[in-house]
């Protein structure tokens, strides 16, 4: 890992996340909920090595599926990335939302963890200097030594057995955690 993810859950954010999220979310192809019935069942998050973009990623529940949603969040905007949109969080200021995809930090980021076995980063509570539990456990799978890994990694947006390709994968993203009492288990993101 490459650090702790340090989280203010004492800040207000306006507008909220999932507030954020919905117009966004009901703009893309593989969304089929109702933005009005958005619920964050699990989160993960992993570490910019620079510090400077918080690399948030949701498992986003509605009508009855369940979404992968990881967003990246920047103090100033990213040239070519895709703006979600903006918050005022009260101790950072203002934020800039990107589809985590279309980021370079994250992608880097996520490719690394595949590629090495790594896991997602513990998250501490900034205000209290407490750990916070990880609600999704995630580990990549590494590559094979000698294997070339570079590639192109996809995200696996809705999470059921219907979406879930891994053909030709060299490697995967797996989440483990637990959604109305029943443990899942669940592939986020293939390397090709």
């Amino acid at each position: 890992m490459s650090g702790t993810a340090d989280v203010y859950t004492q800040a207000t954010l306006s507008p909220s996340k999932l507030e954020l999220l919905a117009p966004w979310l009901v703009q893309q192809s593989w969304f089929e909920g109702d933005a009005a019935d958005l619920e964050r069942v699990a989160f993960f998050r992993f570490v910019d090595p620079d510090g400077e973009v918080g690399l948030d990623s949701m498992l986003i529940a509605s009508g009855g599926a369940i979404y992968h949603v990881p967003v990246t969040w920047r103090g100033s905007e990213l040239e070519g990335g895709e703006l979600i949109g903006t918050l005022d969080h009260s101790e950072l200021g203002t934020r800039y939302g990107y589809d985590a995809t279309t980021d370079p930090v994250y992608v880097s980021e996520l490719v690394r963890v595949i590629t090495e076995g790594d896991t997602g980063s513990p998250i501490t509570n900034v205000e209290t200097g407490e750990p916070l539990p990880a609600t999704a456990e995630v580990v990549g799978s590494g590559v094979t030594p000698g294997v070339d890994a570079q590639g192109a990694v996809r995200l696996i947006r809705v999470l059921d057995a219907e979406h879930e390709d891994t053909h030709a994968a060299r490697g995967v993203l797996t989440a483990t955690w637990t959604h109305d009492g029943v443990e899942r288990e669940d592939v986020l993101a293939v390397l090709r």
